[in-house]
């Protein structure tokens, strides 16, 4: 099996309700759809958005990536290879990681085809039935609490509540959910780097003191701020858990040695794919470090590469937090891993199982 040819595409996807942080507003999922082309007619599919406060991507430069660096690398070259394969897409330019995610994403997808098998099996095995959490953007406190019962009367047992806006106003915010679904769900903080170290030392310590109890926080400081990130970590109950501030297998090397953080967010848009997740994931183990698998704004396309991830490598990644394709209106995506609500489930389909994406608009690279 050679790949022929590489192929792109604009997936526009409306959210059910507006996703709010402390960095931005979505109302529209608008992604690049990466299709690879074999000789033997077999397809793999990846996506990657374009998260320009968080990764630097850009619809243009993810599809001038790809088309001018990394597709160049890959015409002619055997699915088999995988692993030079990903060492070519991943030496073609430096950064771009949400481009790279993608083609490595349709590339394991196609190396699963080959061998007739779903893609966690071939990267491990597992039980092919996850859990994920559901997001509660940032909003009036009427507002977050109301979606946060919504969000627990349909099933989901872990809530990640976006703060980082006003520390006054994020502690009242917390205190009202907490008392609203407190036995009914564990409690997630992202406050996406809205805080500084200090506001965050005072609001988990107001929160753990007003006996609220918390999962975990995540990434309460500025990406590059490690030690203020190891400042909260050293001072306060809660877990703290790095994301912006942790791409690749180096970084996490570093955050872990500093005891900068209690738990990693593997994200494939930062890791720039599949191949580094692992070894993020696989390092984390080494250290007996607990793992978070996340998303940006993405498809069922994405996200189902992370949910084969997830199963694979699940003795390291305990907590999961892919729910972007319930944030959407509708999932285009025909085949493919199975999202109903909190559970997430893998079919016996070879790769990512996915046999049409509906609405991909064809772009011209």
């Amino acid at each position: 099996m050679k790949i022929t040819d590489i192929r792109f595409g604009m997936l526009r996807v409306p959210l059910k309700t507006p996703f709010k942080t402390a960095l931005r507003t979505v109302e529209l999922v608008e992604d690049i759809v990466v299709s690879i082309h074999t000789d033997t007619g077999h397809v793999g599919y990846g996506e990657a958005p374009a998260t320009a406060v968080i990764t630097g991507d850009t619809h243009g430069s993810i599809v001038s990536a790809i088309n001018k660096f990394i597709a160049p690398r890959l015409i002619g070259e055997e699915v088999a290879n995988l692993n030079r394969i990903t060492r070519l897409i991943q030496g073609a330019l430096e950064r771009n990681t949400s481009a790279k995610a993608a083609v490595e994403i349709a590339v394991y997808d196609l190396w699963a085809q080959l061998y007739d098998t779903p893609l966690y099996k071939m990267l491990g095995g597992g039980e092919p039935v996850i859990t994920t959490d559901i997001t509660i953007s940032v909003d009036h406190i009427d507002k977050m609490v109301a979606d946060s019962l919504s969000a627990v009367d349909r099933g989901f047992e872990s809530l990640k509540i976006k703060v980082g806006k006003d520390i006054g106003v994020d502690i009242e915010r917390v205190k009202a959910i907490y008392a609203a679904v407190e036995g009914r769900a564990l409690l997630r903080l992202d406050a996406n780097q809205g805080w500084t170290a200090k506001q965050a030392v005072y609001a988990m310590q107001s929160l753990e003191d007003a006996g609220v109890r918390l999962e975990l926080l995540e990434q309460p400081v500025k990406a590059q701020d490690i030690d203020g990130l190891k400042y909260v970590t050293d001072r306060v109950h809660t877990p703290v858990m790095a994301d912006e501030s942790v791409f690749g297998p180096l970084q996490v090397i570093d955050l872990i040695k500093a005891r900068a953080a209690d738990i990693i967010n593997i994200k494939l848009m930062k890791t720039g794919g599949i191949s580094n997740a692992i070894r993020i994931a696989d390092i984390a183990a080494l250290y007996g470090v607990e793992c978070m698998i996340g998303c940006m704004l993405e498809t069922s396309i994405s996200v189902a590469a992370a949910v084969h991830v997830a199963v694979a490598k699940s003795g390291v990644i305990t907590k999961v937090d892919l729910d972007g394709p319930s944030l959407c209106a509708f999932d285009p995506v025909d085949g493919g891993v199975t999202f109903n609500e909190s559970e997430i489930s893998i079919g016996d389909a070879p790769g990512l199982g996915i046999r049409e994406i509906r609405g991909l608009e064809p772009l011209t690279a």
